[in-house]
């Protein structure tokens, strides 16, 4: 190896001692990346645990183990950059020369970071609520820094960005202890509405879900071309809303005619003149 220093006038010692350094460097890197990741991952499952056991807001646990997971793993790519010999200091400087560029072209990105915040402060929704947001529907499962989780009746998965999730409309199906429930049936022309009444009365005193306050309310909604339409209203508790409906719609489908109330269909009277017009 004489002729490196002959020709470069660099001593073979002093390249072996090089050599030998970046290899350590680089192999200190990767362990730090691996156990580093690792053990974020495993703090994170901790962070998790304790939240839960805690009690706290499901939304809360899962906003905040996927901060503190990010965080971790952006110290650990640093602390392995700095491992390599890379000027850490020089490094900070020219991404902060970057940042404005960087922050406009992540603007969504921080805009989605702020809206999981406002959601989790605000609380329009917890984890376990039904929402109608953005178009879509569903039981929110998760909600982390960047997307809230929908899960569907069919159980497919919606991911919605939490900005626009903030600062969109909301219906929370959920939220309210109880809720109304609103029925239209349908009687035909010359059936007794007093009798078609009391049936449905009947039915609601004999449903113990059904709520005495506030009181039910039956009326005639329209007298239709073909039918006389009843609205019928009741009170519920959030989670008896869909059998409470189901199993009225049956009932009354069962009963109706039996009792002699017909359900019409449309129809259209023709009068024909003696000149054998219509």
């Amino acid at each position: 190896m004489a002729w490196l220093e002959e020709v470069f006038g660099i001593k073979y010692t002093d390249v072996n001692q090089f050599l030998v350094k970046i290899g350590t460097n680089l192999l200190m890197c990767i362990v730090i990346l691996i156990v580093g990741f690792w053990l974020a991952k495993v703090i994170s499952r901790a962070l998790r645990k304790i939240l839960r056991k805690s009690n706290t807001d499901e939304g809360l646990v899962t906003f905040a183990t996927s901060f503190i997971s990010m965080v971790l793993k952006i110290l650990v790519v640093v602390t392995a950059i700095s491992q390599l010999g890379i000027e850490m200091t020089s490094f900070v400087a020219l991404l902060g020369a970057a940042g404005l560029a960087i922050g406009m072209a992540f603007s969504g990105t921080l805009s989605n970071f702020a809206g999981g915040i406002m959601i989790l402060v605000l609380k329009p929704f917890r984890v376990g609520d039904i929402i109608f947001t953005q178009g879509e529907k569903g039981i929110v499962k998760e909600i982390q820094i960047f997307n809230t989780y929908l899960y569907t009746t069919d159980n497919k998965v919606i991911i919605l960005p939490n900005g626009p999730v903030a600062n969109g409309n909301i219906i929370n199906f959920t939220k309210a202890d109880t809720r109304r429930v609103d029925w239209l049936f349908s009687i035909a022309y010359g059936d007794e509405f007093e009798k078609a009444k009391t049936l449905l009365e009947q039915f609601i005193k004999e449903d113990a879900r059904i709520l005495s306050d506030p009181e039910s309310f039956i009326g005639i909604q329209l007298l239709a071309n073909s039918s006389v339409n009843i609205t019928v209203q009741v009170w519920v508790q959030t989670d008896d809303v869909n059998p409470v409906f189901f199993e009225m719609n049956e009932r009354v489908y069962n009963e109706f005619e039996k009792a002699g109330l017909h359900f019409p269909y449309p129809q259209m009277d023709v009068h024909i003149k003696p000149n054998g017009n219509v």
